[in-house]
């Protein structure tokens, strides 16, 4: 990972923090204001945000830690423990919001003070729109899956906020009993979902799925434009924080000696980095024809190849 990387992803991360402490003082002061239901559950979700936030910080500063004895592979994995942890947050946020949404319509509480609790809705739009633009631009250069995970967390802030603005004008301005209520209950709603959402890609890192199919079907068309291959098999791909792994065998002529065949894999490997820079490859040779494994990882999958033997 380079330093540009490194520092992109603390930047994000540090500046997630410094939005959710603002809004945590502000959003306190406003839910004592107002008594509203959604205005304590953004407040619940702002200082879960704050938790989530310094949780993403140190996913990121672990990951970016180079390769030791112990970690051979990097510790990229830690981002997306970091987004696990911010998911089990978010739940948690969730069932609480939407615990005392029901409590408090089936006790007919109505807010007070709606404008207080409006304008801190509004700053708080405005820092998370700011917040987001450059969460943005940090995964586009990163890649970044705790980054990406707090950004879809801040993402549904926004409709929180809204909510909340909606809640405590139907429930002040136009005397709908149990507005404000029913939209903690939309928004606890919302959280779960999005919670579901965000760890789906955590769970794909952390059990090593295959990439997807058109990143791996790219990375084929590549490998069938290298000339020295005549066939690819035990293809296996995965991902780990923002790095990459692929490994596969490959047939070559069994006439070559060990030095040939090593300068083979290197052009071979060269080639594709031009392509995929990021992209760490392991390469397996086998004499023309030799297949030992079984199943799909005996298959040839060059597009293209013709078949061994």
């Amino acid at each position: 990972m380079s330093l540009d990387q490194q520092t992109l992803r603390r930047s994000a991360a540090l500046a997630s923090i410094a939005v959710a402490a603002l809004l945590l003082a502000l959003k306190g002061w406003a839910a004592w204001r107002t008594g509203s239901t959604a205005m304590v559950g953004s407040l619940a979700d702002t200082l879960l945000d704050l938790v989530a936030s310094l949780a993403t910080l140190t996913g990121v500063w672990i990951a970016s830690q180079p390769d030791d004895e112990k970690h051979r592979f990097g510790h990229g994995k830690a981002e997306a423990i970091a987004a696990m942890f911010q998911v089990v947050l978010i739940s948690i946020s969730a069932l609480a919001i939407a615990a005392r949404g029901i409590e408090q319509f089936l006790a007919g509480s109505r807010t007070e003070a709606a404008a207080e609790g409006i304008g801190v809705s509004l700053v708080a739009i405005v820092a998370t729109f700011a917040l987001l633009a450059w969460q943005r631009y940090v995964i586009r250069r990163t890649s970044s899956i705790a980054i990406e995970t707090d950004h879809v967390h801040y993402q549904s802030d926004l409709l929180l906020n809204l909510g909340v603005i909606a809640a405590l004008g139907l429930d002040q301005y136009a005397g709908i009993a149990g507005a404000d209520p029913l939209f903690g209950l939309l928004i606890g709603g919302w959280l779960g979902w999005n919670a579901w959402q965000a760890s789906q890609k955590a769970i794909m890192q952390l059990m090593d799925r295959e990439w997807p199919d058109e990143k791996r079907e790219r990375f084929l068309e590549v490998m069938a434009r290298q000339p020295d291959l005549r066939g690819v098999h035990d293809l296996r791909t995965r991902t780990s924080g923002n790095r990459d792994f692929v490994q596969f065998h490959v047939w070559i002529d069994p006439a070559m000696t060990v030095r040939e065949a090593h300068k083979v894999m290197d052009d071979i490997e060269r080639r594709l980095h031009a392509e995929f820079p990021e992209v760490e490859i392991l390469i397996h040779p086998d004499p023309d024809g030799l297949v030992d494994e079984v199943g799909i990882a005996a298959q040839d999958v060059l597009p293209g190849s013709p078949s061994p033997g």
